[in-house]
């Protein structure tokens, strides 16, 4: 898949990195998305189904710990995403602070597949 050799050759991680990493943000996207903006990032980019097959399973552990902190915080929004993220990588054997390094990516990649609103859209939860 195009967007998982743009993650491996742009950040030198392997394909179980970038598609477990692609599956988190995802995944982050389908909890936070209604289920009509969901179909919309799906129809354009239909491999997000298998992609969040390919993420790890984050329990509310630390990483959700301090989402919950940041947002409670009033620091919500983009920190708390990629705290919560932050968990997820480490599991892929990546630094936490990957995450920010796969989302302009992924940003591009659905961009050129469905347009700027499907963008937008998964642009507006990472934030």
């Amino acid at each position: 898949m195009e967007l998982i050799q743009q993650l491996t050759q742009n950040l030198g991680v392997d394909d179980n990195q970038a598609k477990g990493g692609a599956g988190l943000i995802f995944k982050m996207a389908q909890e936070k998305l209604g289920d009509s903006e969901f179909t919309q990032l799906v129809s354009a980019v239909p491999a997000v189904s298998n992609l969040i097959g390919e993420a790890p399973t984050v329990g509310g552990g630390l990483a959700g710990a301090i989402g919950g902190l940041t947002s409670a915080m009033g620091g919500g929004g983009q920190l708390a995403n990629m705290a919560a993220l932050a968990g997820g990588f480490s599991q892929l054997g990546l630094n936490p602070g990957m995450a920010t390094k796969f989302v302009p990516i992924i940003l591009s990649f659905v961009q050129s597949e469905g347009g700027e609103q499907v963008r937008s859209l998964l642009a507006g939860v990472l934030k």
